[in-house]
């Protein structure tokens, strides 16, 4: 059992690893063509994160060594985690466990805490502006994201074949069954405000104000170097392409059934959401935070209670 549990471990992090790494040179390659430029070639996230690790670790004076180097391994490992429950449930949905999805939830949420820290324990003014907008950025945008959550779990509660539950692979055999949640009304605003959630969780445009290059330098990232730069940016690499997976698991019925079919069904669904998410990037300039704060409270969280109200009324 433990060996399996370490197999399944190491296979989904290469796995999504080198998803992660693809897509994020899909995001920049359209970046580039969108700005007439050439952009980089197709290896370039990881001869950025070899060059990286050759580098020298450079620490701050005044920073808190400790928290300042271990903030980027909690988050990456984090990450890595939720990959791990997010594919095991996808690969083998009855053998999940009960509140695997309250789990993700919260190892998505670690990142950015690390984030947060590493950045506090730097010592670094721009990295604590960094780690202030990062803060009211989490704030904003975590609950709309827990609400949209909740509309496939509503679907699945009014079913009686399965109940009320929190585990992914009721939800993936659900909708294999019945039908994607993202067909129905509460389904489209959910994924919607869920959308707008995973953007300001990725820190893309229009919400990379915690680094935010032009003001701060790079905010949260500014006195990182070496190998602790280079796990930041797999950890990145690492949430662009697990927060996709997350979406289509929970409104697409993720990958339905183990079997080639299922896995072209899949990549067609991560390819869609990810297009979204570089389209969102490529056509909005970056806003204040307090205008983040505004859109998320004021417009994002409602529309995912709406969701949540809906869901309940069978819609």
């Amino acid at each position: 059992m433990v060996w399996h549990m370490i197999r399944v471990f190491l296979g989904a992090s290469v796995a999504t690893m080198v998803l992660g790494m693809i897509s994020s040179w899909v995001d920049r390659k359209v970046t580039a063509r969108v700005q007439y430029r050439v952009g980089p070639p197709l290896l370039q996230p990881l001869y950025d994160i070899l060059k990286l690790m050759g580098k020298e670790t450079l620490v701050p004076a005044r920073a808190q060594r400790r928290g300042f180097l271990l903030a980027p391994v909690v988050g990456l490992s984090a990450a890595a985690l939720a990959a791990t429950v997010l594919w095991a449930a996808n690969l083998w949905p009855r053998e999940g466990f009960v509140g695997d999805l309250i789990v993700v939830i919260y190892l998505l949420t670690i990142p950015a805490v690390a984030t947060i820290y590493g950045a506090a324990a730097s010592g670094s003014p721009h990295a604590a502006v960094g780690a202030s907008r990062e803060m009211k950025l989490l704030l904003s945008y975590e609950l709309p994201l827990i609400l949209s959550a909740l509309v496939p779990i509503l679907k699945v509660a009014q079913s009686p074949d399965f109940g009320a539950t929190f585990s992914l692979g009721s939800l993936v055999a659900f909708q294999q069954q019945a039908g994607w949640a993202l067909w129905s009304v509460s389904g489209v605003i959910a994924f919607i405000a869920a959308l707008l959630a995973v953007q300001a969780k990725l820190t893309l445009v229009p919400f990379d104000m915690p680094e935010a290059e032009t003001e701060l330098m790079g905010g949260v990232y500014v006195e990182y170097s070496g190998p602790p730069l280079a796990m930041i940016k797999l950890g990145r690499m690492f949430m662009l392409a697990v927060l996709p997976v997350y979406m289509a698991t929970l409104f697409m019925g993720g990958l339905g059934a183990a079997t080639w079919q299922g896995g072209l069904a899949l990549a067609g669904k991560y390819v869609a959401i990810l297009v979204l998410i570089v389209l969102i990037r490529n056509t909005n300039p970056r806003v204040r935070i307090d205008q983040a704060v505004r859109f998320f409270w004021f417009l994002v969280t409602p529309l995912a209670i709406a969701a949540v109200v809906l869901a309940a009324l069978g819609y």
